[in-house]
């Protein structure tokens, strides 16, 4: 026996004994899914599937999906699911997420760092071959009569379907992750009776529309084959009624008038011609008309307002953003009838509002609400590597990016759930999505005839799914690169026939296209470390030291940067111990590295030797974390607070990224276990809606208004202190700041005897003496200079490092801290009060409530503010926000710890 095949032979006997477990069970759960159906008859196929591989089961397709099939020894599913997430679940493989578990995997054999969609699988490996997933139901009664339709939201790649013995649809025609499929199954289906269902599924190759992660993290060995979205069945009369869609189209800047199109799908599933009315209704406004269809045509039916001008609307309530206004949406109910009698009914929501952005006088592209300027902030989305899906988490992490400001999330290629998509309306956070990079998605030429098919059905599909939500902002047909003309009009055509109505823009790059032109974009970076003066210094005339820079600028705070950050994010320690074990704590070995990402990001070595250098050499992994913090804070702030002091000449930014696929050591403003940290704190306070800042360019002090009204009669207040909290410097400034503007105040002085790392303080507050906004800097006298010559695509490396290191010197402080918590509904509110009695600065102090004194900190949490100073004497307030089943019968614990805490 060759090496090369033991790893699979001992995976499958592992298979073969692990899964006995399966079959004691198998009768018991024939008759899973009997429970009643809904009132739309939609019955959803998620409990008591099995799952087995193509190379353990005789049996074909025809015979698996009868109810005699016993399916012996396979393993228990739940739907959706990868091949991989579900041998996970049952144990059958360890935790790929703790330190390189992984790598042990039957069928991980691409390099550590490399693009496993690119990669061509072993013929040993476990994935090579197809896997079955089965399911025996009972389909209601209420069944009966009607057209019953199965449903697929995601198939990764292709498939066989086989239902009650026939197959419903093969290889050939389901192929694409990216496609959504249904099948008229009105006469293979049992009303009242048990039904079986098989799937046969094969994983994409690197030859495939498939998904990838690119260089955000490794992938797992299956290519994340399988059922990934939901799969259900759900009935209609003789014409099912599907995708109904409200665009709208307003009158900006007075917005008193909205014209409203509606359009939708009709399916007819029968094999005769059909005529009937199309009925829709928006709150008291009604709306029909007559429709023919042939036998089994599809037919998109639309109402527009020169047709029907009862949608036009006077004086609607618009959808703004969360932070514009409030996200107002509307209800629309449509049926399709037929001799009077409903064939089918759909009731959703929608917002009235327009999306619209052109090239503004610098090149960049400028985007537009309802007709007001928006400086696109936001961060770049990825869901869980192995895809799976879990309500309570997406609420949690939309709760996380409006309490840190952003107003926007950017899907590459990741085109998530309807679930994620109703919060985004529901909460106002605009959603920039698009094609992938870095896979077969971009690689036109060797696209063949049936690629061109796959990847035309696949925009219609999430156009289909995508346009009837208010928080689209944008489609990008390409990510890294443009398509090619063809691919591109292609494409085109299918979103102006579909009514797309959010702006498209060719690319997420400034590389312009023959047939749109210039993106008003740009992809230029940096993705690694970089110093905080980076944003401000590299401006739209460029350095001159620099070299060429992929077209569209560098990654100055000017234009719209659709991906770029100051690189790793390393979290705190009790993440990096979930992540890597105690084994492999300190110092940074390859297991640190493997949770970093790949390509040019395999190691975090630039931003470490910047840590060092800044803040001084680490001795611990707990030294190491919390100095991470430190140096992620400032970087983050600088990136945001350049571009919002910029706009409009800056018009967006997208830190890459918010979040991550697993633990991970780089570009996050939270952490895999939800735990916010350095960056999400500088990105907090670099949100606000009124925030004083320090210009590291020309230390110059501005305040930025990102809300939508006045502000008058405001106070600056700028101080500035020596270590040792000597008071070297104070201003008073008397400020107005107009709605979403941003202003120059002064310009800092020279101040003289200065020590090596002093501090900056900028309070901002109302005519009551309200404080609305505030600052705290550490800055170092030492220069902090780029190599602007040695730019790349990545980074431009730092040349002169600050000097932090005096910070050491801070004497220790003791705080007092006291606490309370009250429960609120299903919520628990943590009032902590914490004050520095001593005459030194208590520096960079973190709060913590815990389940317990000596227990686990409370996850997730939305803390009022963490990682502050408080200068001598200050006092202040703050809570923290989770949910009460997290503390569950424990007592709230508040720990604080610090830079110089005892």
């Amino acid at each position: 026996m060759s090496a090369a095949r033991k790893p699979r032979l001992t995976f499958l006997n592992v298979l073969a004994q692990l899964s006995l477990i399966s079959l004691l069970g198998a009768h018991i759960l024939r008759a899973a899914d009997s429970k009643p159906a809904s009132p739309t008859d939609k019955l959803i196929l998620r409990d008591h599937w099995t799952l087995q591989s193509s190379s353990k089961v005789e049996a074909k397709g025809e015979t698996i999906s009868t109810s005699a099939f016993l399916p012996k020894g396979w393993h228990n599913a739940t739907v959706p699911t990868t091949v991989v997430s579900a041998l996970v679940k049952d144990k059958t493989l360890l935790d790929p997420f703790f330190a390189m578990n992984l790598r042990q995997f039957p069928g991980v054999t691409y390099p550590i760092g490399g693009n496993f969609s690119n990669i061509a699988m072993q013929t040993d490996s476990p994935y090579a071959v197809s896997w079955w997933y089965r399911k025996q139901f009972v389909a209601p009664a209420s069944y009966a009569g009607k057209t019953v339709w199965l449903n697929f939201k995601g198939i990764n790649y292709r498939a066989n379907i086989f239902l009650n013995g026939k197959q419903i649809a093969n290889s050939d025609d389901i192929a694409g992750a990216w496609r959504t499929y249904e099948f008229n199954v009105t006469n293979a289906v049992k009303p009242g009776r048990e039904n079986a269902l098989a799937v046969q599924v094969f994983a994409p190759t690197e030859n495939d529309l498939a998904i990838t992660f690119v260089d955000w993290n490794p992938a797992p060995p299956d290519k994340n084959m399988g059922l990934w979205r939901e799969v259900y069945l759900n009935t209609s009369g003789p014409v099912a009624l599907r995708y109904p869609t409200v665009v709208s189209k307003l009158n900006p800047p007075a917005n008193d008038s909205a014209q409203l199109t509606v359009t939708a799908q009709l399916k007819n599933g029968t094999s005769q011609p059909v005529k009937g009315k199309l009925k829709g209704q928006i709150e008291s406004i009604a709306f029909e008309q007559e429709v023919d269809l042939a036998a089994n045509e599809i037919k998109d039916v639309t109402f527009t307002p020169e047709q029907f001008p009862q949608l036009v609307f006077s004086n609607a309530r618009l959808w703004w953003p969360a932070q514009m206004g409030k996200p107002n949406l509307y209800s629309l109910a449509m049926t399709f009838e037929l001799n009077d009698k409903i064939s089918d009914h759909s009731q959703t929501q929608f917002g009235i509002r327009e999306v619209t952005s052109e090239l503004n006088a610098t090149g960049g592209r400028a985007f537009h609400i309802n007709g007001k300027n928006i400086l696109i902030r936001g961060g770049g989305w990825t869901p869980d590597m192995m895809l799976r899906e879990t309500s309570q988490r997406l609420h949690d992490e939309f709760r996380y990016v409006k309490d840190i400001g952003l107003n926007t999330v950017r899907l590459e290629g990741k085109l998530e759930t309807e679930e994620f998509f109703d919060i985004a309306d529901h909460d106002g956070i605009l959603v920039m999505a698009g094609w992938c990079c870095c896979d077969f998605w971009e690689r036109w030429p060797r696209w063949q005839p049936k690629d061109f098919e796959i990847a035309q059905q696949s925009l219609r599909d999430q156009i289909y799914r995508l346009r009837s939500h208010p928080s689209m902002v944008m489609w990008l047909n390409g990510s890294d690169n443009p398509p090619p003309p063809d691919v591109e009009q292609m494409y085109l055509d299918i979103e102006k026939q579909l009514l797309w109505p959010n702006p498209v823009v060719s690319s997420a790059t400034g590389k312009a296209t023959t047939v749109t032109g210039d993106s008003g974009v740009k992809m230029t970076g940096p993705y690694e470390y970089i110093a905080p003066s980076y944003w401000e210094q590299d401006t739209l005339q460029g350095q001159p030291n620099r070299k060429q820079c992929n077209p569209g600028g560098c990654g100055g705070a000017y234009g719209f940067n659709t991906e770029t950050s100051m690189g790793p994010a390393v979290p705190p320690i009790e993440s990096i111990r979930a992540m890597v074990g105690k084994d492999h704590l300190w110092p940074i070995d390859d297991v640190w590295n493997y949770h970093a990402g790949g390509g040019e990001f395999k190691t975090i070595q630039v931003f470490s030797d910047a840590l060092a250098n800044r803040y001084g050499k680490s001795d611990s992994a707990q030294d190491f974390a919390a100095k991470s913090q430190l140096q992620t804070y400032e970087g983050v702030r600088a990136m945001y607070e350049a571009y919002s002091r910029n706009k409009y000449q800056a018009t967006g930014v997208i830190q890459w990224m918010l979040n991550n696929a697993w633990p991970s050591m780089i570009w996050h403003l939270y952490d895999y276990y939800l735990r916010p940290a350095g960056g999400y704190f500088g990105a907090k306070r670099a949100m606000e809606s009124l925030h004083p800042i320090y210009g590291y360019d020309d230390h110059s002090i501005w305040v930025v208004s990102s809300q939508y009204e006045d502000a008058r009669g405001l106070k600056l207040t700028t101080n500035i202190y020596n270590l040792d909290m000597t008071e070297k410097f104070s201003h008073e400034d008397s400020v107005d700041a107009p709605a979403d503007s941003t202003a120059k105040v002064f310009a800092l002085p020279d101040v003289d005897d200065l020590s090596s790392v002093y501090f900056v303080l900028l309070r901002l507050t109302d005519s009551a003496g309200k404080q609305v906004g505030s600052n705290f800097y550490w800055l170092s006298t030492k220069p902090e200079t780029l190599d602007w010559a040695k730019s790349n695509w990545w980074m431009t490396p730092t040349d002169s490092y600050a000097d932090f290191t005096a910070l050491a010197q801070l004497p220790k402080v003791k705080l007092k801290v006291t606490s309370r918590t009250e429960r609120k509904g299903e919520d628990s509110i943590t009032h902590v009060t914490i004050e520095n009695p001593s005459k030194s600065l208590a520096f960079f102090l973190r709060l913590k409530v815990n389940k317990g004194a000596k227990g686990e900190e409370i996850l997730p949490v939305v803390w009022e503010d963490n990682y502050i100073s408080l200068l001598p004497g200050e006092k202040r307030e703050l809570t923290a926000n989770y949910r009460s089943s997290e503390l569950g019968a424990s007592k709230a614990a508040v720990e604080v710890t610090g830079w110089n805490v005892e």
